[in-house]
Formats: C-alpha cells, structure tokens, sequence
C-alpha cells in the first residue's frame, strides 16, 4: 500500500519511524513518501521535506514565519494530491495537520491521525472538525479516549510509543569514552530542537553549571544543529555537545534539565530525575495562559495528574530558581521521592507495543 505520513517535529519523526518500521512487518508492499526526519528516512521510501524547514511554535513565531507555513501546506497538498496515497497519515503537528487532513477529506483520500492533537488541552471545539476531517484516531495516552467519548468520538487507544522506542534502546557501553566524559556524575541538558528553545532556554540552562563543580553538563544535540550553533551560547565555557546518541546521555545521567515536550516523558522513562522548564515570547506565552485548560506543561505531570516534577515557566525560569530546583534532585529526599514516583507513572503507562499495535490496525481498516 501508499502511506503518505507528516511529521513537523523531532518527536514525530521518531514515532513516524517506529510506526513505519511496524508497518513494514505487516504489509510486504508498503511505499512511503513523507514529511518528517533523519529516523523516518532510515526506513526507506521518499522524504520530500524535512521538519527543521517546518518547525515554528508560538502564536508569534508563527506569524513571523507566515509566508513560509502557507507555502508548505500548499506544497504538501499538491504533493498529497499527487501521490494519491492509499491513506494519510498524521503524526501531532495539528496546526498543518489539521488542514492537509480537511484537503485530504475533500478529495476523497483516506485519513488516519496518530497521537492526538491536544486539544484536550485548548480549543476543545476542534474536536468537531476532527469529526468531520479524521477517519481514524490512535490515541496514545488513556485519558484521551474518555475526552473524546465525551464529543461523541470513537477512538483507538494503542499505548505509548515511546515505549517502544526505549525498550528497543541498546546502551553503547563506550558512550562515556567516546566523548570524553568520565568521572564526574553528568547532568544532561535537552534544549530542544526548535532555534526559539534554544535562544529562550539554553544560557539560562547553561546559567547554572557553575553553581555545581561536582558535576559535568552535557547537551543533547538536536540533528538539525551543528555544533557551532550550541557554542553560541556557552559563555565561554567548553561544554560537550552529543549528537544523535540522547537516550545513551539520559542513562548515563544523574540528573537533567529538560525543554516542556516529548523529552520531559522521555526522561522520567530512564528514570532521571528532572527539572522542566520552558520560556517564549511573552506575548505567545500570554495568549497561551488565557487558553490552555490544563494545569500542566509537562507530559509527567499530566499523565499522573499531580505535580511529580518541577515546572519552571517564563519568569521562574531563572538562574536562581533552576538552581535550587536540581540541586534538590541531585541528592537527598527530594530525588527519593521523585524516583519514587516515577513507580506511578510507570503504572501508568502500561507496556511496549504501540507502534505495533497501531500498524495492526491501521491495515486492518484499510481491508
């Protein structure tokens, strides 16, 4: 079969990959075209644009990137209506998502969405559209499927594919050799992979390595950055950057520090204690306060409902605050208790399988 998938950001391409991968399993015929990342090209088939070309998040940078948003959905549609895929699928991203799947409806091509836009979060009405434009939703946390049976909407639970993606994980045992960094207790910082989290987060992460000698700080280095693009903001100071190789420096980690996303779930998985944080525009983060509906930023916190990590937003992420804030999880009872937490979530989050699962599925209702 055709599959036409779109992924716009780092998390995305690596679930698009593992789904692609489970796909593979089970159909003997798959053809892929897509817009994702380096991990979905491993996979084979056409990438046709990557996600650093698409990347903007906030009302502001949005609007600032304007021309070049429209211009993507365009191409994509065209792109879409050219391949004529057997299905499309999508993975997050819901602002372009949303409206490639409404092109999609309209021209009769088939349309799955994998893990759910959060609209639990804000603007709940788009549920009504996802009605209308969606053929199928696998959901990938268990609270999202009483949400939409509230809207009238029958979904799919498939579990977490980040599972997956961790159970699959092989240590490299030389990882601290390799880069230099034995000895001192790490503690890993993960910016993100936007150039916005790095300008907003990375020197106040960067801020506070001088407040603990003890430790060595190391960057997760996001594929579509270069070394010289970290270097910019380190102060004079010489810190490892490591590339590609994030899920071998959180278990090899102490502690992290880590941008709200994909990679605050990611971390609490590995069993690191961690401090959130997320900065933006102010006037982004200002329209954002007036409509989210939710009382967290972090996965972890949402998913067990109560605050397990710390969250540190706009003005409390500071030197001082972010300070204090991992030196309680570096030792002591703040970090038994974390950790201990950690057991709920755990819980919480069932087994491996999602990526598997969702493949099942997906070919299922496609016969």
């Amino acid at each position: 079969m055709k599959y036409y998938l779109i992924a716009g950001e780092a998390s995305g391409d690596l679930h698009g990959a593992n789904l692609m991968k489970a796909l593979k399993k089970q159909d003997n015929d798959t053809q892929f075209r897509f817009f994702g990342g380096d991990l979905m090209q491993e996979q084979g088939g056409t990438l046709v644009k990557h996600y650093k070309d698409m990347a903007f998040m906030g009302f502001v940078e949005v609007l600032l990137n304007l021309s070049t948003v429209l211009k993507n959905i365009s191409f994509c549609k065209q792109d879409v209506f050219s391949y004529k895929p057997d299905v499309l699928i999508l993975i997050d991203f819901p602002g372009f998502n949303l409206k490639i799947a409404d092109f999609a409806k309209k021209n009769n091509i088939k349309v799955f969405y994998y893990i759910s836009p959060k609209v639990w979060a804000w603007n709940q009405k788009r549920v009504l559209k996802i009605k209308k434009v969606v053929d199928r939703m696998f959901c990938i946390f268990p609270f999202e499927v009483d949400f939409y049976k509230k809207w009238g909407m029958d979904v799919d639970y498939v579990g977490n594919p980040l599972l997956d993606a961790i159970h699959d994980f092989k240590e490299n045992p030389d990882f601290r050799a390799s880069h230099q960094l034995e000895g001192k207790k790490i503690v890993a910082l993960l910016p993100g992979s936007r150039k916005q989290e790095l300008n907003y987060l990375l020197p106040t992460m960067i801020s506070v390595v001088d407040q603990f000698p003890k430790y060595q700080f190391v960057i997760a280095g996001a594929p579509n950055f270069s070394k010289d693009d970290y270097e910019t903001y380190m102060q004079g100071r010489n810190l490892p950057v490591v590339f590609g190789e994030t899920y071998d420096l959180l278990s090899n980690s102490e502690a992290a520090i880590v941008t709200s996303g994909t990679a605050t779930l990611e971390t609490a998985l590995f069993k690191i204690p961690e401090v959130v944080v997320y900065k933006g525009n102010p006037i982004s983060i200002g329209i954002a306060k007036l409509l989210v509906k939710i009382g967290f930023i972090s996965l972890v916190n949402l998913i067990v409902n109560r605050e397990i990590v710390k969250e540190l937003i706009q003005e409390d992420c500071n030197t001082q605050k972010l300070g204090e804030e991992l030196s309680k999880i570096l030792s002591g009872t703040g970090r038994e208790q974390m950790l201990a937490d950690y057991e709920e979530l755990m819980e919480k989050m069932g087994k491996p399988g999602a990526s598997e699962k969702t493949a099942q599925l997906m070919i299922k209702y496609l016969s």
